[in-house]
């Protein structure tokens, strides 16, 4: 153990296990939080108290059932395509969920749109961060602040996190329990599956769910040839699939592909098989400050902001 943490490591990497060592003490410590109210309700003589124990030992152990199942299994269906497909179930033109939805492996998928979709969504911090990317949250903070469009500031594992096991609502709790997903899936899946699981349930527009289904939809080939400037029509496509079309370029459109074109010009592509020495030791400071350091970091704007007035 004094090995994992010496202090020859650099500060950075240090940093970065003991967040992954608290993660899981967070696991364990929540694991046994629920086994001891369940034997302490189960217990008590108090009909609320039993039914209320069973009901928290259900939810998480359904949560654990969800997350090791997606873990080895593609998704079956999401709450989102659930929801669209009723929303949408007597449009004559809306995409079929058996047409729009084909899941395949990251061995299948363009490594060009990997990088596209880090450039475009976790301004190339995703192999770094632990779930919640400070630089994309500080920033939509600030934009919103400033009265600027309203825009999220949720990095790679929240969405997918929101998107396979969430319904879309903007209700706190939700985030709350998207927060405790992107625990899980962090501890449990790694990045390289988040990835996968991500590229192929996000929406790119009205039916079409997934790369592999995308591609079809708008190039006519598979995802594993896409071309660099294919991968970044559809990774720009990602904020607003229901609006944003790769085949009808609007002027912000445009203006969104050259940026993801600049960024990629300077990026490195993302290494699975990379231990935490050799990654980018400035990136993994970047990468460690997540949620806890974003509430710091708003209540001091708030109280700078208090101290003007």
């Amino acid at each position: 153990m004094s090995r994992f943490f010496s202090s020859d490591i650099p500060a950075p990497v240090r940093r970065r296990r003991w967040l992954i060592a608290r993660r899981w003490c967070f696991f364990i410590c929540l694991s046994l939080g629920v086994f001891l109210f369940l034997l302490w309700g189960s217990a008590s003589p108090n009909l609320l108290l039993r039914i209320s124990a069973w009901l928290v030992f259900a939810l998480w152990l359904l949560t654990l059932i969800q997350v090791v199942y997606c873990r080895f299994f593609p998704p079956l269906i999401t709450p989102l395509m659930i929801h669209r497909s009723l929303q949408h179930r007597r449009d004559s033109d809306y995409i079929r969920l058996r047409d729009g939805y084909r899941f395949v492996p990251l061995e299948s998928i363009s490594p060009l749109l990997v990088s596209a979709v880090d450039c475009s969504e976790n301004i190339k911090l995703y192999a770094y961060c632990r779930g919640f990317l400070f630089k994309g949250l500080r920033e939509a903070y600030l934009s919103n602040q400033q009265g600027g469009a309203l825009r999220g500031g949720s990095c790679i594992s929240q969405q997918t996190a929101k998107n396979c096991f969430l319904p879309h609502s903007r209700i706190f709790l939700r985030k709350l329990i998207e927060a405790y997903y992107v625990v899980l899936i962090e501890l449990f899946w790694g990045k390289r599956r988040i990835m996968e699981v991500y590229l192929n349930i996000i929406e790119f527009g009205p039916g079409i769910y997934g790369c592999e289904a995308a591609s079809q939809h708008y190039f006519h080939h598979s995802a594993a040839s896409l071309t660099e400037h294919e991968a970044v029509l559809l990774a720009v496509t990602l904020p607003w699939p229901l609006s944003a079309n790769p085949d009808h370029h609007e002027p912000y459109f445009d203006r969104r592909v050259s940026l993801i074109h600049r960024r990629m010009q300077e990026y490195t592509p993302i290494n699975w098989d990379a231990s935490l020495a050799d990654l980018d030791l400035q990136c993994i400071e970047e990468g460690n400050r997540g949620l806890l350091f974003f509430i710091k970091w708003v209540l001091l704007q708030k109280f700078k902001h208090n101290k003007q007035v």
